[in-house]
C-alpha cells in the first residue's frame, strides 16, 4: 500500500521519507477512496495541478481542503480532519454541500466563484456548523484560491481555514467586560484608576482620571510625574494630601484622602483610595488606586447643613414650641422654646418622655389622640395642660401635620405647642360675662311677660292676644340663647340637633293665632353647635326681614324652607308666598345682608343668591355638608 501511495503522490520519495509521507491518515484515505465514482475520475488520471495541490494539502499542518470539480468533492489533511470533528472521516471525498448541509448555500457560492477563477479572503467569518452533534458558532479566517491547469482553467478550489473562534470569543468577552466597566464607571461616581511607580515617579492613569486633573489623556496613559497631578489639587489641600501619601508609603496602610481638584474655574471634590505594595518582581514599590467624585454628595451635605441651620434658627425664634417625630411617632427634636417653657434637660423628653409632661388627667386622652393620628395620618390637634418650669400646669394647644413623600408615605411629623393659658382664662371670664348678660336679657323677657300677664288680668277680653304675645316673647328668648356665643361648658345639648328642629324653634315667635307660618319640606341635615350659630343668625335675619317687609308681615303670608342633599353639598331654599308686593330689581345691601353673606360664605364656605319675586323673598344657598358639623373634624371616634 505504501509503495502504491508513494508512486501516486510522491513517486520520487524513498526509505524513511516515504514512510513519513505515507503515515498521514488522510493520505491513506486519499489513496484508498474510490474517486472513480465522482466527477474527479480515477486517481491515476488526475492532472498534475490537482496532484500538486493534493501533495501541498496532505503535507501541510495548516487546515486545508480542496473542493474538486464543480460539485466540490472534499480532499483535506489531518489538521482539517481535527476541525471537522465527528464528521470525519465520513465526509472525506463527499460533495461539500452533502458534507456540510447546514452551510450548503455558502459552499456552493464559494465553489462557483472559485471555479470562475476568483480568489477571496474572509476574516472572522461566523458559520453555524454541526461538528459534535449540535449546531455551534464557529469563527474562521478563510482563504479561497482557484487551482488552475496548464490552460489556466480552474479545476478545483483550494481552501485554507484558520479557526479563530477562541480569539473572537475572547475579544467579545473582553469587549463585554470593557462595556460593563464603562457603564459602571459612567453610572457611578468612580472617576478612574491610577498606578504610581514610586521609584521612577511615573503615574499612569486612564483617560477619565487624567482629564479630571486637566492632563492630556495620551500623556496620562504613558505616565507623568506625580507633581503634574499635584498641580491641580487645591492649594489649601495640597500639603495635607502630601503628608497622607507619605504616611501611606511608610506604613503600607490603606490610603484614603478627600480633597478638592481645581481645573480652570471648576472645583470638584474627590476621594482617592489606594495602597502601596511591592512590584511583582519584588524590586521597588508601586502605588495603585482609584478616585471617586463626591462633589454632589459634598454639595448636598453643605445644602443640608445650611437648611438645618435655617430651620433651627427659624424654629428657635418662633414664639411657639416646635417639635418633630419620625413616622412612627418617636420624638427626636424640640426647639429652644420647648426647653425654656418646660425647664427640662435637653433630650429628656425624646421618644415617649413627652407624655409625662402633661397633666395626669390629660395624659391618656393625649396618648390616644396621638395614636389615632399616627394610625390614620389625620392632623393632630388637642388642648391639654402642660407642665411649666414653674411647676404649674398651663393650657396649651398642640397641633401636628404629617410630611409625605412623592408616594404619599409619611416621612416625618412636625408639630407646635402654643401657650393658650391666658387666652383660655380670658375666654372663661368672657363666658361668665356673656352668661350674665344673657341672664339679664332673659330677665327683661320675663319682666315683659309679667307686664303682659298683669295687663291680661285687668283686661280679660285681651287674654287670647296676651297668650300669643307671651309665646312669641318666650320663643325670642330661646332663639337668643341659641345665637349667642357658647363655650364648651355653656353650649346646649339640643344644639347638636337637626336643621329642621332649629328652624321650628326660631320661627315660633312668628306664628299667628296658632297658625303654622313655616312649612318645612325636603331632606333634613344634622348640625352641631359649631354650625348652629351662623345658621341661627341667617334664619333669624331672614325671618326678621320677612316680618318687617315680606310674607310674614301679611296675615296670609307663609314661608317654605326646602332642603336637598346633593353629594357633598346641602342646598337650602327659603321661599316666601302671600306677600303680594310689587317686585324690585335689586335688593339693597344693608347690615343684615352683609350678615347673611358672612354667615354663609365666610363661616360656612358656601354660596347664596337672593331674588324678590313680589310674593316675597326667594333665598337659595349651597352649604358644604362638612360645614354643618364643623367640630366633627376635630373630634375622634370616642368623642363624636
Amino acid at each position: 500500500m505504501r509503495e502504491f501511495m508513494s508512486n501516486i503522490f510522491f513517486p520520487g520519495a524513498e526509505g524513511a521519507l516515504s514512510d513519513s509521507l505515507t503515515n498521514s491518515r488522510c493520505m491513506a484515505l486519499a489513496q484508498s477512496f474510490d474517486w472513480s465514482s465522482t466527477e474527479c475520475g480515477v486517481l491515476e488520471d488526475w492532472p498534475e495541478c490537482i496532484r500538486g495541490s493534493a501533495r501541498l494539502i496532505l503535507g501541510s499542518s495548516t487546515p486545508m481542503a480542496m473542493l474538486m470539480g464543480h460539485e466540490g468533492h472534499l480532499l483535506y489533511n489531518d489538521a482539517y480532519a481535527e476541525f471537522a470533528g465527528q464528521r470525519h472521516p465520513a465526509i472525506f471525498g463527499q460533495r461539500a454541500v452533502d458534507a456540510w448541509p447546514e452551510i450548503a448555500d455558502f459552499n456552493l457560492d464559494k465553489i462557483a466563484r472559485g471555479m470562475a477563477g476568483e480568489s477571496m479572503t474572509l476574516r472572522d467569518e461566523e458559520l453555524k456548523l454541526d461538528r459534535h452533534g449540535q449546531l455551534e458558532s464557529v469563527w474562521m479566517d478563510l482563504h479561497y484560491s482557484p487551482v488552475l491547469d496548464e490552460a489556466g482553467v480552474a479545476c478545483a478550489v483550494l481552501c485554507i481555514a484558520h479557526d479563530t473562534t477562541d480569539r473572537v470569543l475572547a475579544e467579545q468577552a473582553l469587549g463585554r467586560s470593557e462595556e460593563r466597566l464603562s457603564l459602571a464607571l459612567n453610572g457611578s461616581a468612580l472617576v478612574g484608576t491610577w498606578d504610581w511607580d514610586v521609584d521612577q515617579d511615573l503615574v499612569t492613569a486612564d483617560d477619565r482620571f487624567g482629564s479630571l486633573f486637566g492632563l492630556d489623556p495620551l500623556h496620562a496613559g504613558l505616565g507623568v510625574p506625580l507633581t503634574d497631578y499635584f498641580a491641580a489639587i487645591h492649594p489649601d489641600d495640597r500639603d495635607r494630601v502630601q503628608r497622607e501619601i507619605t504616611e501611606a508609603l511608610e506604613t503600607r496602610a490603606p490610603y484614603r484622602s478627600e480633597y478638592r481638584v481645581v481645573v480652570g474655574d471648576k472645583t470638584r471634590w474627590v476621594v482617592a483610595s489606594g495602597r502601596a505594595r511591592p512590584k511583582p518582581d519584588g524590586k521597588g514599590m508601586r502605588f495603585p488606586g482609584v478616585v471617586v467624585d463626591v462633589t454632589e454628595q459634598r454639595e448636598a451635605a453643605f445644602a443640608l447643613q445650611e437648611s438645618e441651620l435655617r430651620f433651627r434658627t427659624l424654629a428657635d425664634t418662633m414664639p411657639q414650641m416646635v417639635w418633630s417625630t419620625l413616622p412612627d411617632g418617636f420624638h427626636d427634636y424640640y426647639n429652644a422654646r420647648w426647653y425654656e417653657f418646660t425647664g427640662v434637660p435637653a433630650g429628656s423628653t425624646d421618644g415617649e418622655g413627652w407624655n409625662g409632661m402633661f397633666h395626669p388627667d390629660d395624659q391618656e386622652r393625649a396618648r390616644q389622640l396621638w395614636k389615632y393620628s399616627l394610625d390614620t395620618g389625620e392632623p393632630y390637634e388637642i388642648e391639654y395642660r402642660l407642665r411649666h418650669h414653674s411647676e404649674q400646669y398651663r393650657w396649651t394647644l398642640g397641633r401636628a401635620l404629617p410630611i409625605r413623600d412623592a408616594d404619599g408615605q409619611i416621612v416625618r411629623w412636625f408639630g407646635t405647642c402654643t401657650d393658650i393659658h391666658d387666652t383660655k382664662i380670658s375666654a372663661e371670664e368672657r363666658e361668665i360675662v356673656a352668661q350674665e348678660l344673657s341672664h339679664r336679657i332673659k330677665n327683661i323677657f320675663a319682666v315683659l311677660n309679667g307686664i303682659i300677664n298683669l295687663s291680661a288680668r285687668s283686661n280679660p277680653e285681651a287674654k287670647k292676644f296676651a297668650d300669643a304675645l307671651r309665646q312669641r316673647i318666650l320663643a325670642m328668648g330661646e332663639a337668643h340663647d341659641l345665637v349667642r356665643p357658647h363655650s364648651e361648658n355653656s353650649k346646649r345639648a339640643e344644639t347638636q340637633n337637626s336643621l329642621q328642629a332649629l328652624l321650628r324653634r326660631l320661627m315660633q315667635p312668628y306664628s299667628l293665632d296658632d297658625a303654622e307660618r313655616l312649612e318645612i319640606l325636603g331632606e333634613d341635615a344634622e348640625i352641631d353647635d359649631g354650625a348652629a350659630t351662623p345658621l341661627a343668625l341667617l334664619f333669624h335675619e331672614l325671618a326678621t326681614n320677612s316680618a318687617k317687609y315680606g310674607a310674614l308681615s301679611k296675615e296670609n303670608g307663609k314661608v317654605q324652607v326646602t332642603g336637598r342633599l346633593d353629594g357633598d353639598d346641602f342646598h337650602l331654599e327659603w321661599r316666601e308666598t302671600g306677600a303680594d308686593l310689587p317686585p324690585v330689581e335689586q335688593i339693597n345691601e344693608g347690615f343684615g345682608s352683609r350678615l347673611m353673606t358672612l354667615s354663609v360664605e365666610g363661616q360656612m364656605s358656601g354660596s347664596l343668591a337672593r331674588e324678590w319675586t313680589g310674593q316675597g323673598l326667594l333665598f337659595t344657598s349651597r352649604l358644604p355638608v362638612r360645614s354643618l358639623r364643623r367640630s366633627v373634624r376635630l373630634s375622634r371616634p370616642d368623642e363624636s
